[in-house]
């Protein structure tokens, strides 16, 4: 069996992983973040699979970046450690310190915009995870830039905790909500909801016409509904974009 590459996405709640032999998924899987550091339980699995190489990206900090390649030290070459670049598999970035992006959302502007080079066109790129971000990205591959919010979560941990009487506990959405516990969960996804259409809106006026979305994070399905346009979810976003810097990666191989 052909060897594949290992692609990692560490983030701040779970690492997603996944396996790829150059022609299909071989495998995916994923583990809490706080399960990585101080166990060997990654690596231990990696080992059923033969791989000859990893590319991942890290937001969760230079412990579990450290304990994932300690976990992988088997492997032939070092993991590729990705991190957003000025230019790269054909996006452009207009940060104005373009290493200051998160290797995420790097990723995921890479997914988007291979995804759609057969049928070039502006793309709103919305990654809701702990963090909501919400990014903007030309036809032609160029990432204006895009904003940073609380997650759903975030802003009801954040209520909880910076609050004296307003209760931690999940409601539901509603409207117009009648109890506290849905005034909370209504008025978090009518925040989000709102960054995200703002930014739509935004990007949508400055390419005059309409706007693809694709969102991907653990809470994207909760959103979805509450937007105002359509959004082809993706949940490995970062994983497909991980993969196309993989692939661009790939050292020419002399017999």
């Amino acid at each position: 069996m052909k060897a594949g590459v290992l692609i990692i996405d560490a983030g701040n709640t779970r690492v997603k992983w996944a396996i790829h032999d150059g022609r299909k998924w071989l495998s995916r899987g994923a583990i809490d973040t706080a399960a990585v550091v101080g166990s060997e339980s990654f690596g231990d699995a990696m080992k059923s699979f033969e791989i000859d190489r990893a590319v991942m990206s890290n937001v969760a900090g230079p412990l579990v970046a450290k304990a994932i390649a300690g976990q992988l030290h088997y492997l032939a070459e070092p993991i590729l450690i990705v991190s957003a670049e000025a230019k790269q598999c054909g996006v452009v970035s207009h940060y104005e310190t373009p290493a200051q992006l998160g290797s995420d959302r790097w990723a995921a502007l890479i997914a988007a915009h291979a995804a759609a080079i057969d049928e070039p066109r502006p793309q709103l790129v919305v990654m809701s995870g702990t963090a909501l971000t919400v990014d903007a990205l030309t036809a032609d591959g160029n990432f204006l830039g895009g904003i940073i919010v609380p997650g759903l979560m975030l802003m009801h941990h954040a209520l909880h905790r910076g609050t004296a009487q307003l209760p931690s506990a999940s409601g539901q959405y509603q409207t117009f909500p009648c109890n506290t516990l849905n005034a909370i969960a209504s008025g978090a996804l009518e925040a989000c909801a709102g960054a995200v259409a703002r930014m739509h809106t935004h990007l949508a006026a400055r390419a005059g016409v309409s706007v693809h979305s694709v969102g991907s994070g653990g809470a994207m399905t909760a959103l979805a509904p509450h937007l105002p346009f359509p959004v082809s979810i993706n949940d490995n976003l970062v994983l497909d974009g991980l993969l196309v810097i993989a692939n661009a990666s790939q050292p020419t191989r002399h017999s």
